[in-house]
């Protein structure tokens, strides 16, 4: 016999305990969203601050050890990190990429010319190498920034679109600022990086010839393939750079009386997820990277002159790209070889000309 003293909750108190959860959702459901992911957002920001505290010591310390300055480098560093750069307007497309162009250059020498004040007796070498370093240090400066800028204003006027769109590109921006800093060891230690694998296939075909400077840090060797005259050009090694082939592709065309019949390039390319590194493949068209200037010079040429353009490109991940070289990037020099061999053989005849172009940074990577 069940204690009268015993009684069994009210039906409406346990309707009422069941619907509380869906009431507070109702009201507090978004704010409850927005701290956790404030929560999640913050919690990443923080490591994107750690990548670029880590950048910015690993170049104060690479400037002061290696290349061992005449005064304190940090303000400099400093303030170097705070440096950006105005790309031209672009209402008017005309003239744009020329103007790009110069933008670009002025950059460039003013980074190096920063380097050069820092310390005037450091070798070419550890200038790329700092040259380098402190752009790492400077996109990580950036990026952490401009996700401060956009945490901030979401957390201070608790817009839950702005965090969520913060939420989603956080784990992609994670993986490449990871691979920003670990590309660091890399350029201390002068190794090459995956990038620099259509440089590295090209060093290996200039090994032993003669070679002569055709632009800016852009050097050109002759060979030849089967009775095909090929012309070799890649960025000069083993400094961190990766040259003007676009300005250096016009020179060559200004120069020669007859122009060439191809044009093979060989490049780094991102892979897809589920793809491997190291994996080759063939197409056509300019595979080069960067802001385009290069790309867009070369095409000039390549439609002025009816040049067709081939593509051999190995496939990597951002961090393969701009870190140490991996053993299977490395291992694919010699399958690209072979490729540039067979299109030469299928696409060309005897007495072709052909320009063979290696794009990538050629730090440790001579010729």
């Amino acid at each position: 016999m069940v204690s009268s003293s015993l009684q069994l909750p009210d039906q409406g108190l346990l309707q009422l305990l069941f619907y509380i959860p869906f009431i507070l959702f109702l009201f507090w459901g978004q704010r409850f969203q927005t701290w956790m992911i404030l929560n999640a957002v913050s919690r990443d920001l923080n490591k994107l601050k750690v990548f670029r505290e880590k950048s910015r010591r690993e170049a104060v310390d690479y400037v002061n050890v290696t290349l061992k300055p005449t005064a304190d480098p940090t303000e400099r560093i400093d303030q170097f990190l705070e440096y950006f750069t105005i790309l031209p307007v672009d209402l008017d497309p005309q003239g744009v990429v020329r103007k790009i162009e110069h933008v670009v250059t002025v950059r460039d020498d003013r980074v190096r010319a920063e380097i050069k004040n820092l310390a005037p007796a450091a070798s070419t070498l550890q200038t790329s190498a700092a040259e380098n370093i402190l752009e790492v240090a400077t996109a990580l400066n950036i990026i952490y920034k401009i996700i401060r800028h956009f945490y901030l204003m979401g957390k201070r006027t608790n817009s839950l679109y702005v965090l969520i769109q913060l939420q989603m590109v956080m784990p992609i921006l994670l993986q490449e600022a990871d691979a920003l800093v670990s590309a660091i060891d890399a350029f201390k230690q002068y190794q090459p990086i995956g990038d620099g694998i259509g440089a590295m296939v090209v060093g290996k075909l200039m090994l032993g010839k003669e070679k002569r400077t055709v632009a800016k840090e852009t050097v050109i060797s002759d060979s030849e393939y089967k009775g095909r005259s090929l012309i070799l050009m890649k960025a000069e090694g083993p400094g961190g750079y990766v040259g003007q082939p676009g300005t250096a592709v016009q020179k060559l065309f200004e120069e020669m009386n007859n122009p060439v019949n191809s044009i093979i390039m060989i490049d780094a390319a991102l892979k897809l997820e589920g793809e491997k590194s190291g994996e080759v493949a063939e197409g056509v068209g300019a595979a080069i990277g960067g802001i385009g200037v290069d790309r867009f010079k070369i095409e000039e040429v390549a439609t002025s002159k009816g040049i067709p353009l081939y593509a051999i490109v190995v496939k990597q991940s951002i961090l393969d790209a701009i870190s140490v070289m991996r053993k299977e990037i490395a291992e694919a020099a010699d399958k690209v070889l072979n490729m540039v061999y067979r299109v030469i053989e299928e696409k060309t005849k005897e007495g072709d000309k052909v320009l063979v172009v290696g794009v990538g940074n050629t730090l440790g990577i001579a010729q």
